[in-house]
């Protein structure tokens, strides 16, 4: 039966929203999310309470407005103040506009600082900081949602039209902390890759610089869709440093053709296997690097280095007469030139980043109003970087790189019994519950500081 007012399926949430009072997000929300006009009368009322109610709920694994609804179940509303059903919280979401948008990406950086700051978030950020930039199509179906069109995906290698929504995001990880989100911006299906690249890139290098990242020791990466003169003038004006691939055309192609053969030197990527007998690697991955002016006769003219990684081609297996692709990226990263293609392969990590919020709340762009999409997706980044920051107070390296769906199951979902012992609350949690140690290692993280 389910007749039990006093049960919470979400204990987690408890030292979760501590967490995020003590870093001070309702009060960025309070300041810099206003309403001054409604569409619907009172839709816009109470914004923080709201907003912070849609981020408890994703954190407890809602990906759609009407999944909102788990955090009035229970003992929820005695537990928790400002628990709005899933209606109100659709109808505040479409009270949105671009300006509100805007207001909310600058709650998800300052956060992001502050976050760093309470917890090792960020652990090294000031040795190396990496940012990486890169976006993807959300699939949509419904005709009606605004912004839809078709845009270029990949499905088994294959590219095709696909109807969807383009976020472009930008995360920061280090060498010692996994990537989190520094920005989110919501676009058109049909949207070049490279639409707001410069701006949003520009944002994220100031972010982690108040974070505790010094200009020189970031390193901003990105596919060839990124490099181009407004994005990498915009890194070097910052003082940050750039790796991007880079499409072929003939002025790369020279270069590469300009590089001699003996110049190239194998990669030792990490996992490689040596063989035992000759002790080379069992790769014919290798690399070599040339001076390059990229974007020549504009006003973003830049030089720096092309890196040419060379692989030979899998169909061609004649030794004498051997076939090689080359793969190119520009950048001004002074590491040695291996090493340097080691970084810049690295970038794919914000992959993970992407999983993760498409196992969460980006399964979904849940609305019909652009706009309430947008605010969507950054209430997600919020969410994100929360449980990212929970996972580093648990003690374990597990949980500091766990994916999201792992942490809302292990450190989120736990039931408890809420009792009012002499008018204290206090939750009775499961006996042998198997991740207590690292969870009661995050309470006390929260609760003893």
């Amino acid at each position: 039966m389910f007749d039990d007012e006093n049960l919470v399926s979400y204990a987690g949430l408890v030292p979760l929203l501590e967490l995020a009072a003590q870093t001070g997000l309702p009060r960025l929300l309070d300041e810099h999310v206003r309403f001054t006009s409604e569409r619907v009368k009172s839709g816009a009322a109470n914004p923080t309470p709201k907003l912070m109610a849609i981020i408890a709920g994703m954190a407890a694994g809602a990906d759609s407005i009407d999944d909102l609804d788990v955090i009035r179940s229970g003992g929820m509303n005695k537990l928790f103040d400002g628990v709005y059903a899933c209606a109100t919280l659709g109808i505040f979401l479409r009270e949105f506009t671009h300006g509100h948008v805007r207001q909310l990406a600058a709650v998800l950086r300052r956060s992001l600082v502050a976050l760093a700051a309470r917890t090792p978030l960020l652990a090294g950020i000031s040795d190396r900081a990496y940012i990486d930039i890169d976006s993807l199509l959300r699939p949509v179906y419904g005709k009606a949602k605004q912004g839809a069109s078709f845009g270029h995906t990949k499905i088994q290698g294959k590219s095709i039209l696909r109807r969807g929504l383009s976020p472009l995001a930008v995360t920061i990880s280090t060498d010692a902390a996994a990537p989190v989100l520094a920005g989110v911006r919501l676009r058109a299906g049909k949207a070049g890759s490279a639409r707001g690249a410069a701006s949003m890139v520009t944002e994220a290098i100031n972010t982690a610089i108040e974070a505790g990242a010094r200009a020189e020791n970031i390193l901003v990466r990105g596919d060839s869709a990124y490099c181009a003169g407004k994005t990498v003038t915009a890194v070097a004006k910052a003082g940050a440093r750039f790796s991007f691939a880079i499409a072929r055309n003939p002025a790369v192609d020279a270069a590469i053709a300009s590089i001699p053969d003996e110049a190239f030197i194998p990669v030792h990527y990490p996992g490689a296997v040596v063989d035992p007998d000759t002790g080379e690697l069992i790769s014919d991955a290798q690399v070599s690097e040339v001076e390059f002016t990229a974007f020549a006769a504009t006003r973003y003219e830049t030089t720096g280095w092309l890196v040419v990684r060379r692989v030979l081609d899998a169909n061609t297996q004649d030794p004498l007469f051997p076939i090689w692709r080359y793969h190119p990226f520009f950048t001004n990263n002074p590491e040695p030139v291996d090493q340097a293609d080691i970084t810049h392969r690295r970038h794919a990590i914000c992959e993970t980043v992407w999983s993760d919020l498409i196992d969460g709340p980006w399964a979904h762009q849940p609305s019909g109003w652009f706009a309430a999409n947008a605010a969507w997706c950054l209430l997600a980044a919020l969410c994100h970087n929360l449980l990212r920051a929970a996972g580093t107070l648990t003690g374990t390296t597990r949980y500091a790189v766990a994916r999201g769906a792992t942490l809302r199951e292990h450190l989120v979902n736990i039931p408890a019994r809420l009792a009012r012992p002499q008018r204290r609350p206090v939750l009775h949690l499961p006996t042998h519950w198997p991740r207590a140690d690292a969870w009661l290692t995050f309470w006390k993280a929260v609760f003893a500081t």
